[in-house]
């Protein structure tokens, strides 16, 4: 009985995206952490368009919970709003990318 009772719960995010600055080339990570496994409709955003497992870009999810997305190799035009949507939650936060000063 605990265990149906606790599976009707609604999930809510423990930890949330945190803006990230990294140099052109350079990889961001994104981590979400949902309070429970088992929550629908999961994805991933860059200024509103969905992003989907490739070369670039790498989704994962770790016991359910823990919501990950990689984008390698970025470049200046990767800056932007990456959001993380899973069933009704969201959470979103800034990707700067920098370009490398060359008079450095």
């Amino acid at each position: 009985l605990l265990s149906l009772c606790h599976a009707e719960e609604a999930a809510v995010i423990v930890s949330g995206l945190r803006s990230t600055d990294v140099f052109v080339g350079e990889s961001a990570t994104f981590t979400c952490e949902l309070s429970h496994p088992g929550v629908k409709n999961v994805q991933w955003w860059l200024d509103g368009t969905p992003l989907h497992n490739n070369l670039v870009t790498e989704i994962s999810e770790q016991d359910g919970r823990i919501h990950t997305l990689t984008l390698n190799d970025v470049a200046c035009h990767d800056s932007g709003t990456v959001t993380f949507r899973a069933g009704s939650l969201i959470s979103s936060a800034k990707l700067l990318v920098k370009g490398i000063s060359l008079s450095a």
